[in-house]
């Protein structure tokens, strides 16, 4: 059987009923791949010319340490994971790095496309093979979690401002079917692990500055009691005047984490974050605008003011014990507050409907939830077999208020109340996971999970021309997940797998009506989607170390979720027809030698409306997606002390609306790099310098999906530089 009619017999086994064009339809989608799969041919090509330039330094021989991934809601290695997954270490996040947004380190990660909007009133621009791309603000179809706490609420909205880099271990990025496991609006699920201290104590500053009034003070404690009491406590600042005009910010972070064992069976881990923020909100440009000048802000923003001011606050613990040599539980609960202010740039006279919700938006945020989980290995059962089964329960309660903003001529200030409600959802998802093993090479993995969210709106501000617009509507979904994994060697692992997810529409897209008609938009329904992925990942142990990975994937989606405009500040929202994602994706990270280090990423997206839709015309690609992208980086060890590197980006370009009529130019950057590390004694000196667009080309950094005024264009800086210090005392 070749990789084409596995690929069909894996979706003809899924009931489904598009499956009698399973056959044709996937001959197609893997004769494109296997043009890209030339890539894969050209890797060795690749590994060798470079491995010719490092063979002359000495070698030594160092173990690989062996990864684990929690993503998968059970602890496997990562060569047995039936899933495409990336991890990123610490030392990637944090080295040469100014560490403020994760955009500077998870771009080399295939299949995720994260942009850096240089605005931060509003959330990265973040997508996993397509999904999450249709956001013009926030983050949506992604899954994130920090330490097994969602940062993506019941209703799919998440948000990534609050993450303290300094503190984080680790990164994965889980992509594909499994995805499905976490329930809602998982196109992608992004999971961060904050470090968990172990030794003596120690103690660390920094100080880092760069282009456009770039500065960022740290600080940081850690380490681990006599009694085992493993702790650790970040905060940092960050302050920019933006690279574009109207565009400065204040970000403060805080992070706690305190871990310790209980006895010689349990653990008990508390974390706490804190987060505030307040920013200029330079807004979108037309093409004409980013042309003549990228660094201006559209004029209605200065106009108004637009701003925004963030604020959070969230506690969470868990519990785990092992109750026996095969069976243990974990519990985890949170809590948090998040509240925010918005001023958009309405006009007046749009505001002159009773329905209109105003210009000015008010809005605080309760949310709690829970998950309970029993872990099961039978090793003595005919089919050996791990079972976790558990129960998510997530809420949350909005207080949302919307004013005018203006008073008398006075505009962007807090006017006249025009909306007052309060907003609740609700989901209890119970799931299940079994890992067979079948044979000492061969495993089958078997998930499901019954989502159920509910929406509930009560209306406050009930008025003439504007009635009662309360009401609720609740959405369920069972999501089964099926892969199949065979180990070649111990190196080497194929798999497939096929899954069934579905994204409810969030608070921020029910919460306007076209025709500035007041109240909650109930009539939009979720989407729905079915993927199927073959992947194949080596581990490299022989002169050239580290590892590989490949990875075609085919997804299709009904009622897709997207923008049906975006206008003075209002973004409303539409089901369109049937989409597909499908395309590739390739990974390596390589050591050539102790002192080169090679790391690539592409991706190749196809993603496009299968049937006529609003302005979208069947064959058209779905908007904020690039179709290509390649990351290329190349670290050099000069010196114990002294490290080297370089590194290019490229993608190619985007449309900007449904109706592909216009687009954003695809571009490529260059970045170079070099960092100091000297350890003397206790004490351990950091520095760094880097100059991002190298080159200094002008280009797009980001899209604003369907925006109604055609202000879709976010500018990318030119030639940007930066530089920081730090210094750790270990007692």
């Amino acid at each position: 059987m070749n990789a084409a009619q596995a690929f069909a017999w894996l979706r003809c086994a899924w009931p489904q009923p598009a499956c009698a064009e399973a056959g044709a339809g996937m001959k197609r989608f893997f004769d494109m791949t296997l043009h890209h799969l030339r890539w894969v041919a050209g890797l060795p090509v690749l590994v060798g010319g470079m491995y010719g330039i490092a063979i002359a330094q000495p070698t030594t021989e160092a173990r690989l340490p062996e990864i684990t991934v929690h993503s998968t809601l059970g602890g496997t290695s990562l060569e047995q994971t039936p899933a495409s997954v990336t991890v990123i270490d610490a030392e990637q996040m944090r080295e040469r790095q100014l560490q403020v947004n994760l955009s500077e380190s998870l771009s080399g990660v295939p299949g995720l496309q994260i942009n850096n909007r240089q605005n931060y009133a509003q959330d990265l621009q973040l997508s996993v093979r397509g999904y999450g791309a249709r956001s013009t603000f926030g983050l949506r179809g992604v899954r994130l979690y920090v330490d097994g706490i969602p940062a993506t609420m019941p209703d799919g909205q998440g948000a990534l401002s609050h993450i303290d880099i300094a503190s984080l271990e680790r990164v994965e990025v889980l992509r594909g079917p499994y995805s499905a496991l976490y329930g809602n609006s998982a196109g992608g699920v992004i999971s961060m692990y904050t470090e968990t201290p172990e030794g003596r104590p120690s103690v660390e500053g920094g100080f880092s500055m760069g282009s456009n009034g770039q500065k960022r003070l740290s600080g940081k404690a850690s380490g681990q009691t006599a009694q085992g009491l493993s702790y650790l406590l970040s905060a940092s600042r960050y302050l920019t005047d933006g690279y574009r005009d109207h565009s400065a910010a204040d970000r403060n972070v805080a992070n706690a984490k305190l871990s310790t064992a209980i006895g010689d069976d349990s653990r008990l881990t508390l974390v706490a974050n804190s987060m505030k923020s307040s920013a200029q909100d330079a807004q979108g440009l037309t093409w004409e605008q980013w042309q003549a000048n990228p660094r201006q802000a559209s004029s209605v923003a200065q106009t108004f003011n637009t701003r925004k001011t963030l604020e959070q606050s969230q506690v969470g613990a868990t519990y785990e014990r092992r109750l026996s040599g095969t069976h243990s539980l974990s519990l985890t609960a949170y809590a948090g507050h998040r509240s925010m202010e918005q001023y958009q740039s309405l006009p007046i006279a749009a505001q002159a409907p009773a329905g209109h919700a105003g210009g000015v938006i008010d809005m605080s945020r309760d949310y709690a939830g829970l998950d309970a989980r029993w872990t099961g290995v039978f090793n003595d059962a005919p089919v050996p077999v791990t079972v976790t089964a558990g129960l998510a329960f997530d809420t949350m309660k909005e207080d949302r208020q919307g004013y005018e903003n203006f008073i008398a001529s006075q505009l962007g200030v807090k006017g006249g109340l025009r909306r007052n409600e309060d907003n609740t959802v609700t989901s209890i998802d119970p799931y299940v996971q079994a890992t067979w093993q079948l044979a000492p090479t061969w495993s089958l993995g078997t998930g499901l999970r019954y989502s159920h969210v509910k929406f509930e709106s009560e209306d406050r501000y009930i008025r003439a021309g504007n009635p009662d617009d309360s009401g609720s509507v609740t959405h369920s979904q069972a999501l089964p997940v099926l892969s199949l994994s065979h180990q070649l060697t111990p190196e080497k692992t194929v798999y497939a797998s096929a899954g069934r997810g579905f994204e409810t529409p969030t608070f921020a897209e029910l919460s306007y009506r076209t025709g500035s008609i007041g109240g909650l938009n109930l009539d939009l329904q979720p989407s729905a989607s079915t993927q199927y992925e073959i992947g194949f990942r080596e581990r490299l142990t022989g002169a050239v170390k580290g590892g590989w990975s490949a990875a075609v994937f085919h997804s299709r989606t009904s009622d897709e979720i997207v923008s049906a405009g975006a206008s003075n500040g209002r973004t409303t929202y539409r089901n369109a027809g049937d989409t597909r994602r499908q395309g590739l994706e390739l990974q390596a990270d390589l050591r050539l030698a102790p002192q080169w280090k090679v790391q690539a990423a592409y991706t190749y997206l196809d993603a496009t409306f299968r049937e006529a839709s609003g302005n979208a015309a069947a064959g058209n690609m779905l908007p904020g997606l690039s179709r290509q992208r390649l990351s290329l980086g190349l670290d050099y060890d000069l010196t114990p002390e002294w490290r080297l590197g370089v590194s290019a980006e490229h993608a190619s370009k985007v449309y900007v609306n449904d109706a592909n009529s216009a687009t954003a130019p695809g571009y490529t950057v260059a970045a170079a790099s070099v960092g100091y590390r000297k350890v003397m004694g206790p004490w351990t000196l950091r520095a760094f310098a880097r100059v991002d667009n190298l080159f200094d080309r002008k280009h797009v950094g980001s899209v604003i999906v369907n925006d109604g005024n055609s202000r879709f264009f976010e500018s990318a800086p030119g030639r940007q530089w930066m530089t920081g210090v730090s210094a750790a005392y270990q007692f």
